[in-house]
């Protein structure tokens, strides 16, 4: 995976699987995304949601699980690009089990299969 932030392409991750994960503006709870990157493309295969209400409604297909509201949305992007906001910690970037926020100072983040 790749990411294209205003300073330049970094090279995250040569894994094909991370996890974006933050915390929701007004409500406090954190979203979390599995991403997999399949013949250049990003899949969601998995959203879940320690809450529901303000603009986080789960789907109907969603199942609670361990606390978290679950379901595969099955999403297919070419790129991801993170918005940011001044009343929110940064994403949170997760890879093999190591995680790292991103850098919100560093302008707009753009997330894409290698090449």
């Amino acid at each position: 995976m790749c990411a294209v932030a205003a300073a330049g392409l970094l090279l995250l991750t040569p894994s094909d699987h991370f996890t974006l994960a933050w915390t929701h503006s007004v409500e406090k709870v954190e979203w979390r995304e599995d991403w997999q990157a399949v013949s250049g493309r990003l899949i969601l295969r998995q959203a879940s949601v320690l809450g529901s209400a303000a603009g986080m409604e789960p789907p109907p297909q969603a199942v609670l699980r361990d606390g978290r509201w679950v379901w595969n949305p099955g999403i297919v992007m070419e790129e991801i690009v993170l918005a940011r906001s001044d009343f929110t910690a940064d994403w949170r970037l997760c890879v093999a089990g190591r995680c790292r926020d991103l850098d919100k100072e560093k302008g707009q983040t753009r997330l894409r299969a290698c090449p």
